[in-house]
C-alpha cells in the first residue's frame, strides 16, 4: 500500500465532540446501530479531501469543527509530486498531515503538513489518496470515457494513450493554423495592403529609441531662447567692470581685504576669501559668455525639432503609446507581412507537417486499440469470475469497444461495460441497472479485478451492501477482504457476514449524557466483538451469540489476501 489513513481526529462535528480513530491496515469494518453516527466518519475523511461543507454541520452550540487526519506515504508515492508542486512543506517521517477548520461565521481554513493550501489541492490529494463508494457513488462507473481508463488501467495503456494524446495534440494545432492561412483573396489583399503601409510608415521614419525626450528637452529650450538670452545680458552686466556692477563691489571688497592684512597680519584669512570670491565672479561672467555664444537662436532648427516631434506623436497615435511601442509595432507587423508573403511556400510546408502529424496519431492510436482489444477480453473473463463469486454464476458480462468516426481525445475508441443478471436476457448497458445491490456488486467485482492496477491505497465502502444479505453478503465480505491484502479498505456496514471476515472492526455509538448526545468510535475484539455481531445477527441473543462466533471462527479460513502470484495477476498476463 502506497498510503493508509493512520489516524482521524474529529472535534465538533455533528454528534461528534471529540473523537480520536487509530484504524490499521488492511480491511477494517465499522458497525453500530442506525443512526449511531456512521456517516460521520464518512463526512470526516470529505472534508479533509476537499468536499464543500457549510456550518450546519458544526456540533450545536460550537464557534467551529476540526478534523484531521494523518497519512502514511511510501516514498514512491505520487503524492510527495503533487504536494511539493503545491508549495506544501514535504512529509516528515512519511507523515501527511491534513487539518481542515470550519467556523459558524461561514469561513473555512485548511492546511497540508502545516502550511496553508486550498480546496483545490486538498480535492488533488483526495484523487491519488482514496476512493469513496456509497448506495449512490457509482456514477463514474457510468461514464464510457472512465470504463475506458479502466480499460487502459488493466491494459498498462496509459503511456500509449498520452502519447496519442500528445500526437492528436500536434495535429490538430497544425490543422488550425491552416484553416487561419487559409483565407479568401480579397481579404488577403486587403491586409496586405496595410500591413506594407503600416511597415513602410514606420520604417521611413527611422525611429530611435529614446529620442523623444532629447528633442522635447530642446524644443522647450529653443522656444524660450529670447528670455534666456534676455537672463544671460543681465547676468553679464551685473558681473561687469563697470561702475555699479557687483564686479566692482567686489573688487572695492577685496581692495579694503588687502589694507587690513597690511595693518593686521592676523587678517589673512579674510583676504584670501575676498580674493576668492573676486575671482569666483570672473569665472561665472566668462561661463555665462560662453553659454550666451553657444546659445541655438535658429528658428529653423526650432521648427525641426517640432516637425520631428509631430511626426512621432501621429505614429503615437496610431502604434503605440511610446515611440518603443511603435518601433516593436513595426516589427511585428513586418514579420506578419513577410509570413502572408510567403503563404504559398509556407502552406506547401504545412500540409507535409499536417500528413506526418497524422500519421503519427494514426499510429499511436493503432498500439492504443491493439493494447485495448488484447485486454478487453482478459478483464472480462477476470470480472465475471468475479462475479461468479458475488452470486452473479450465470450472469453476463462484457466490454464493447466501438470505433469513432473520427479520433477523439481518448483514442480511436469508446468503451461500454454491458452486464446482464440473469441468463437469456440482453446485456445492457451498466447505467441502465436499476438495482442499487446489483451495480454495487458489480462495482465490487470490478474493483477487484483490477486491485493490481489501481493506485488508489484507501478505499472507502459505504453500505454498498446494502439490499444484499445472507450468502451473497458473505462473499461481499470475502471480497473486501481480498481487496485488503492490497488497500486499506473502510467498510461500513449492518451485514454481520461481511463485519465477521473484517481483519478489524470497530463500534459506533451514540450516548446521551445530560441533555448532550455524542457519538464515540471504540475498536471491538474478543467477546465485545462476539456481541456486536451477535447484534446485527438480531434474533433471540442466546442463539445469536454462537452463530456470531461461528462466523468469526469462519473468518480464519476464508478468502486469504491477493498474493503477488495470484490469479487476478495471472490472467492479466
Amino acid at each position: 500500500m502506497s498510503a493508509t489513513l493512520a489516524s482521524l481526529r474529529i472535534r465538533n462535528l455533528a454528534l461528534v465532540e471529540d473523537l480520536l480513530w487509530e484504524p490499521h491496515r488492511g480491511f477494517v469494518a465499522i458497525t453500530g446501530e442506525t443512526g449511531a453516527g456512521k456517516s460521520i466518519i464518512v463526512g470526516g475523511v470529505k472534508l479533509l479531501v476537499g468536499e464543500r461543507a457549510d456550518k450546519s454541520v458544526i456540533r450545536s452550540g460550537c464557534d467551529s469543527c476540526t478534523v484531521e487526519g494523518v497519512f502514511l506515504l511510501e516514498k514512491s508515492s505520487p503524492l510527495h509530486g503533487i504536494l511539493e508542486a503545491g508549495g506544501v512543506e514535504p512529509c516528515e517521517n512519511g507523515q501527511l498531515i491534513i487539518r481542515r477548520t470550519l467556523s459558524t461565521n461561514g469561513s473555512g481554513r485548511q492546511f497540508t503538513n502545516g502550511s496553508p493550501c486550498t480546496l483545490g489541492l486538498l480535492r488533488q490529494v483526495g484523487d491519488l489518496l482514496l476512493d469513496l463508494h456509497g448506495p449512490h457513488d457509482h456514477q463514474s462507473l457510468f461514464s464510457r470515457d472512465q470504463q475506458l481508463l479502466l480499460v487502459d488501467g488493466f491494459a498498462d495503456a496509459d503511456a500509449l494513450r498520452i502519447a496519442h494524446a500528445s500526437a492528436r495534440k500536434e495535429w490538430m494545432q497544425l490543422v488550425d493554423e491552416k484553416q487561419r492561412l487559409a483565407v479568401d483573396a480579397a481579404t488577403l489583399a486587403r491586409e496586405l495592403d496595410l500591413l506594407t503601409h503600416q511597415t513602410e510608415e514606420i520604417a521611413l521614419a527611422t525611429l530611435q529609441a529614446g529620442e523623444e525626450e532629447p528633442l522635447l528637452a530642446r524644443q522647450k529650450a529653443s522656444a524660450n531662447s529670447q528670455r534666456i538670452s534676455g537672463i544671460c545680458t543681465e547676468l553679464s552686466a551685473l558681473a561687469s567692470e563697470s561702475d555699479d556692477s557687483l564686479s566692482s563691489r567686489l573688487g572695492d571688497v577685496n581692495r579694503l581685504a588687502r589694507e587690513l592684512h597690511r595693518l593686521d597680519p592676523s587678517a589673512d584669512g579674510l583676504e584670501k576669501s575676498a580674493n576668492a570670491l573676486f575671482e569666483s565672479l570672473q569665472d561665472f561672467a566668462r561661463d555665462v559668455d560662453r553659454y550666451a555664444a553657444a546659445l541655438e537662436t535658429d528658428p529653423a532648427e526650432l521648427s525641426k525639432i517640432e516637425a520631428r516631434l509631430d511626426v512621432l506623436q501621429s505614429l503615437k497615435r496610431k502604434y503605440g503609446a511610446t515611440v518603443e511601442d511603435v518601433i516593436a509595432f513595426g516589427k511585428e507587423a513586418s514579420s506578419r507581412l513577410a509570413a502572408l508573403r510567403n503563404r504559398g511556400a509556407h502552406g506547401a510546408g504545412l500540409e507535409d507537417a499536417i500528413s506526418s502529424a497524422s500519421r503519427t496519431m494514426e499510429s499511436a492510436a493503432q498500439k492504443l486499440t491493439a493494447a485495448r482489444r488484447t485486454a478487453a477480453p482478459k478483464l472480462t473473463a477476470l470480472v465475471k469470475r468475479h462475479l461468479g463469486d458475488l452470486g452473479f454464476a450465470k450472469s453476463g458480462f462484457s466490454i464493447s469497444l466501438e470505433p469513432l468516426d473520427a479520433p477523439g481525445p481518448l483514442g480511436r475508441e469508446s468503451a461500454e461495460f454491458l452486464f446482464t443478471p440473469n441468463p437469456g436476457e440482453p446485456e445492457r448497458p451498466l447505467r441502465a441497472i436499476a438495482s442499487s445491490g446489483e451495480i454495487s456488486r458489480v462495482m465490487l467485482a470490478i474493483k477487484t479485478a483490477l486491485a493490481a492496477q489501481d493506485s488508489v491505497p484507501v478505499l472507502i465502502f459505504d453500505e454498498i451492501d446494502a439490499n444484499v444479505g445472507g450468502e451473497i453478503g458473505a462473499k461481499v465480505g470475502a471480497k473486501m477482504k481480498e481487496l485488503g491484502g492490497t488497500h486499506q479498505v473502510f467498510c461500513i456496514t449492518h451485514l454481520p457476514q461481511v463485519a465477521a471476515l473484517a481483519s478489524s472492526h470497530f463500534i459506533v455509538a451514540k450516548d446521551t449524557t445530560g441533555k448532550r448526545t455524542s457519538t464515540s468510535l471504540t475498536e471491538a475484539c474478543g467477546p465485545s466483538r462476539e456481541a456486536e455481531i451477535a447484534r446485527m445477527l438480531g434474533g433471540n441473543p442466546a442463539s445469536a451469540l454462537p452463530h456470531a462466533k461461528a462466523l468469526l471462527r469462519e473468518r480464519e479460513t476464508s478468502l486469504q489476501p491477493v498474493a503477488k502470484n495470484s490469479p487476478t495477476k495471472q490472467l492479466k498476463g
